[in-house]
C-alpha cells in the first residue's frame, strides 16, 4: 500500500495505529521508521494511549519522522501535541539523490 501511494506521489503518510502494549513496545517506532525509511517519506504516526473497559491498553508512542528515518518528534504517553517542521524539499533531494523508484522491479 505504501509503495503503491510512494508511486502515486505521497510525500508524507499519516499513519493512525492501535497497538497493544506489548506489540507497540516490540515493532510500532520500527515499523513506521521502516515506512519513512523504504519510501524516503514523511511519517506522522499518531498511536492510541490507554485502558479500555474491557482492560487492553494501548501503547501510544506517537512518532513524527523523517524520510532518513530520524523520529524528530514524539509523544510517549498520554493525550498531547507533537509538532515538527517538514522539509518537503530535503526529501525530494534525497529522492533525486537514491533514485529508489527507478530501481523498482516486480515481478
Amino acid at each position: 500500500m505504501y509503495r503503491k501511494l510512494f508511486n502515486l506521489g505521497a510525500e508524507i503518510f499519516t499513519i493512525p495505529a492501535a497497538f497493544t502494549m506489548k506489540t507497540g513496545r516490540a515493532h510500532w517506532e520500527v515499523l513506521a521508521r521502516s515506512r519513512a525509511i523504504e519510501n524516503f517519506s514523511w511519517v506522522i504516526g499518531a498511536c492510541q494511549t490507554g485502558v479500555y473497559q474491557n482492560g487492553r491498553s494501548t501503547y501510544g508512542h506517537s512518532l513524527i519522522i523523517n524520510p532518513w528515518g530520524e523520529v524528530i518528534a514524539s509523544l510517549t504517553d498520554g493525550e498531547g501535541l507533537i509538532m515538527a517542521e517538514i522539509d518537503l524539499e530535503m526529501m525530494r533531494k534525497i529522492r533525486r539523490d537514491i533514485p529508489v523508484a527507478a530501481h523498482q522491479k516486480f515481478f
